[in-house]
């Protein structure tokens, strides 16, 4: 992240999920909010993402946010009345909230934030009030400290979700903010997705990473932090997590792509999982 800059990755999720919205119907994240959201002047970038090569990307984009989602209807089930979205960039949940009850914090940077609340105001859709903006860089201040001062209720648990995110991170900061989680009570939970190294990767999928990589490092925001697997278990499991879940590419396509008409689906050229873990 450039200091005092708007995350660019976070534009270009947002664009891939609008695209999805208009070249794969039906969406396996409805969300009729993100082209407002985005508005005008994007056009090339938007068609581009339209096309049938950028087809698994898009797809993904869409599917990691519907899993987030589903996994907090169920925490939402379970009486979970706090959702933290961790880097939200332009996430549109908070003004798609189905839940009366549930408690919205969208944690990002303060230019990040500044500039999504810049694009909501011209989009005329307005900020609910169940809806509380956490300004935060996760390198220089703690999550808990952030979340506090903005009204967070540390005393019950909550539910997390962390996309586009982690890659960015040093380890110290990502050790930071899932200790800060683990410290919850028993049933908070967050979902994140993460990249795998580099050298573990096939030929086919180094290619794929590498542009990928070079994109993001173009843009100011280069990857810093992968896991294997098992790598990834063992952090959280010595941070305290008392399950984990991790998710991969065939049980996204078994849960969002399966009987599509249009034969939609997540390649198994993939670079990278989610996680969940539950306090």
């Amino acid at each position: 992240m450039e200091a005092g800059q708007p995350s660019k990755t976070a534009l270009r999720v947002a664009i891939r999920r609008v695209a999805h919205q208009l070249a794969d119907p039906p969406p396996v994240l409805d969300d009729p909010i993100a082209l407002r959201l985005i508005g005008p002047g994007h056009a090339r970038d938007l068609e581009r993402a339209m096309e049938k090569v950028a087809r698994d990307f898009r797809a993904f984009m869409a599917a990691r946010s519907r899993f987030v989602e589903d996994k907090l209807a169920e925490a939402a089930a379970r009486g979970v009345s706090q959702y933290v979205i961790l880097g939200a960039g332009l996430d549109t949940f908070a003004y798609r909230n189905p839940f009366p009850s549930l408690r919205v914090f969208e944690v990002d940077f303060p230019a990040t934030q500044e500039w999504k609340r810049g694009l909501l105001s011209r989009a005329g859709i307005e900020l609910p009030a169940s809806l509380t903006f956490v300004p935060l860089d996760f390198e220089h201040k703690a999550l808990a400290i952030a979340l506090a001062e903005a009204g967070f209720d540390d005393s019950r648990p909550a539910y997390f979700g962390w996309l586009g995110v982690v890659p960015y991170l040093t380890m110290e900061a990502f050790i930071a903010t899932l200790g800060d989680i683990v410290r919850l009570p028993q049933g908070a939970a967050i979902t994140f997705d993460y990249a795998f190294p580099p050298e573990t990767l096939s030929p086919k999928r180094r290619v794929i990473f590498d542009r990928l990589a070079q994109r993001v490092s173009a843009a100011g925001e280069p990857f810093w932090l992968f896991f294997t697997p098992d790598q990834l278990e063992r952090e959280l499991r010595a941070l305290g997590f008392h399950r984990v879940e991790q998710t991969d590419i065939d049980k996204l396509n078994e849960l969002y792509f399966t009987g599509r008409a249009d034969g939609l689906k997540l390649s198994p050229v993939g670079i990278g999982t989610l996680a969940t873990a539950w306090v």
